[in-house]
């Protein structure tokens, strides 16, 4: 059996870091933001592997003979392209909003954007594959996440006491509508059908939000939780010293 380098592909999101994959890969900071490290055959950003032939891209090898390159299994299973894409995230700012489709919408929404001609890379796409994205995080280092929602009855309290009037619809919508419909409605609005609204709140939400820290108009400055997803590290094995006392079987 014998293993391949393979040339990685780095992401340059506005959230990355300008340091950590540079230094992790033993390459100068370029002082632009690099997010993400990607190890796969992603279409949009594929390794690349050199066997002596020059390099190519690993997607294209695949392609060309999958059951050699993953499997008789795995090529059955999946066709002809690998199944998962390891990523290294390097996040120095907070990250956009994830919003991954269930596997019957992924298929469908790259069908039909495919149908209308929109390419892979425009900015307006939403799917550019067919996979739904379920996720497995091992954390490198500290990280938080929000995770879910709150009950919308509790998010209308709140956003009630940012004494925002821009906020009054939608606040109608939390505390009348069922829970799903609620925020489906709202959640939409603010970053699709009523985006304009959305932003003229979040122009408005950082003095609305020093006022009720300070104790303004809800007499506190109680902000309430969010659910959070605490990843750690994994703790290292300890293993003793050779010269240290070892146990004796009793």
């Amino acid at each position: 059996m014998t293993a391949d380098l393979l040339t990685t592909a780095i992401r340059p999101y506005p959230w990355g870091s300008t340091t950590a994959l540079a230094e992790l890969t033993g390459r100068r900071p370029t002082g632009d933001p690099e997010a993400e490290l990607w190890m796969g055959a992603h279409p949009g950003a594929p390794a690349r592997i050199d066997r002596g032939r020059g390099s190519e891209a690993l997607d294209a090898v695949i392609t060309r003979d999958p059951q050699a390159e993953l499997g008789d299994r795995v090529a059955a299973a999946f066709g002809p392209r690998l199944p998962f894409l390891l990523k290294l995230l390097a996040a120095e700012h907070t990250l956009s909003v994830q919003v991954h489709p269930t596997a019957e919408q992924a298929r469908a929404g790259y069908a039909a954007e495919n149908e209308a001609a929109i390419p892979l890379d425009a900015p307006h796409r939403i799917y550019r594959d067919r996979s739904h994205k379920p996720e497995l995080i091992c954390a490198l280092g500290d990280f938080d996440a929000l995770c879910g929602f709150r009950d919308p009855r509790a998010t209308a309290e709140l956003w009630q006491r940012l004494a925002l009037p821009l906020l009054d619809p939608w606040i109608r919508e939390l505390r009348t509508s069922p829970a799903e419909r609620a925020l489906r409605t709202v959640l939409t609005a603010a970053l699709a059908s009523d985006r304009d609204r959305g932003e003229r709140v979040a122009a408005e939400l950082p003095s609305a939000l020093d006022v009720l820290a300070a104790g303004g108009r809800s007499g506190h400055g109680h902000l309430g939780r969010l659910p959070r997803c605490r990843a750690r590290p994994p703790r290292r094995p300890r293993h003793p010293r050779r010269d240290a006392p070892q146990p004796r079987p009793g």
